[in-house]
């Protein structure tokens, strides 16, 4: 691969300009591994969510060069790819869906979890130990609990099936406990060992940033499963005579992803900020605040505004970004346009309208037109 530096090491002769030739080229070689290192680093594997590759007849048996090529895995996560193939393209839907959840939950922010590239996804944002990033890392993980849990309960892995989830102890005695429930104890489990091997494999010097970046990456992870895990509830359908529902048979089922969403959400909003403490762990950085639970979110580091692009930090900014004029929020021009000023424009909307329902059973509607105002920011 040509990158451009224009390096070569002769084995001639070693005279002065020779070798000051020769101690250019290792500098240049230097330079060059310390810059793949971080490219490296910059990926993800969120970036099997914008993997076109991601269809069920591409994990074949044996497609072991198809998981050493894959964008972003780690080594733990390449032989796991290897071990479970079929499993990769649920990871990439986990991955798909966190990343549309985190779209929605910040359409009104200034930071709108923004996709910029197929390989690290969110691009240098996710750099800085910020409580987006906290996230970020938590609603990934929940995807890949909630996709791999389900296609599990359908019957598209080998490696599990049906719930086995033990009956609820304040479940009703007549009541029957069966079913096909969504596998959450495999889904957590094989999440965890997934999502959580890129950060396990590292070794990074006690008290370096490094390692408080790795904790938090852990911790936020581990917060996002627990969050499928806790709003998992029982779903029950009846059976009887004319609907009389004289018995039920119950099982164990996820919530809607959204519910997941608005749950890290508000762990989002009351993030702890940590630091290191003297043997090494993640502490609060306020010793009168209490110390956050597993179930929380964590960050190290304080957020950039967000206002103004910045290839340093990653920031997009708000420029061109649609606001709301009548808000007070974060989606109002005023916030969110940073003090800079927005202009107004007409803007044609086509959307349905006059809808009737027809027996039987369909909705038909009209599509109708109309001339709104936008705002934009400066």
């Amino acid at each position: 691969m040509n990158m451009g530096l224009g390096c070569v090491c002769r084995p001639a002769c070693w005279s002065f300009g020779s070798l000051l030739d020769s101690r250019h080229c290792v500098f240049a070689l230097t330079l060059l591994t310390l810059l793949m290192q971080v490219v490296v680093e910059a990926n993800s594997w969120w970036s099997l969510a914008m993997n076109p590759l991601l269809i069920p007849e591409a994990y074949i048996i044996g497609a072991q060069p198809l998981c050493s090529q894959l964008v972003g895995l780690s080594q733990g996560q390449k032989k796991l790819c290897q071990l479970y193939q079929d499993h990769m393209q649920f990871i990439g839907e986990g991955a798909k869906m966190g990343i549309r959840e985190c779209q929605y939950q910040f359409r009104h922010r200034r930071w709108n979890c923004s996709t910029v590239d197929n390989s690290s996804v969110f691009g240098r944002v996710m750099q800085i130990g910020s409580r987006e990033t906290a996230f970020t890392y938590a609603i990934s993980a929940a995807g890949v609990v909630n996709t791999v849990s389900r296609a599990c309960r359908e019957g598209e892995l080998t490696s599990c099936g049906c719930s086995r989830a033990a009956r609820p102890k304040d479940l009703q005695r007549d009541w029957l406990w069966g079913g096909c429930g969504d596998n959450l104890n495999y889904g957590y489990r094989f999440s965890r060992e997934f999502v959580d091997a890129r950060e396990r494999e590292k070794s990074y010097p006690k008290g370096s940033y490094e390692s408080a970046r790795l904790q938090m990456n852990l911790h936020n992870n581990e917060a996002g499963r627990r969050a499928v895990s806790n709003l998992a509830d029982v779903s029950c359908k009846c059976h009887g005579v004319s609907g009389s529902c004289s018995l039920k048979t119950c099982w164990l089922q996820l919530a809607d992803f959204r519910k997941v969403g608005d749950y890290l959400k508000e762990k989002y909003d009351s993030a702890a900020v940590m630091k290191l403490n003297s043997r090494g762990k993640l502490v609060p950085m306020h010793s009168n605040f209490n110390p956050p639970t597993s179930n929380d979110l964590v960050h190290i580091d304080q957020s950039p505004d967000y206002c103004l692009k910045n290839q340093s930090t990653g920031s997009l900014g708000t420029v061109g970004r649609l606001c709301n004029k009548t808000s007070e929020g974060m989606d109002g021009c005023e916030l969110m346009c940073c003090g800079r000023g927005y202009d107004q424009y007409k803007a044609q909307i086509v959307e349905r309208c006059n809808c009737k329902f027809h027996w039987c059973c369909y909705v038909k509607c009209k599509r109708c037109t109309k001339i709104v105002d936008q705002f934009v920011c400066k």
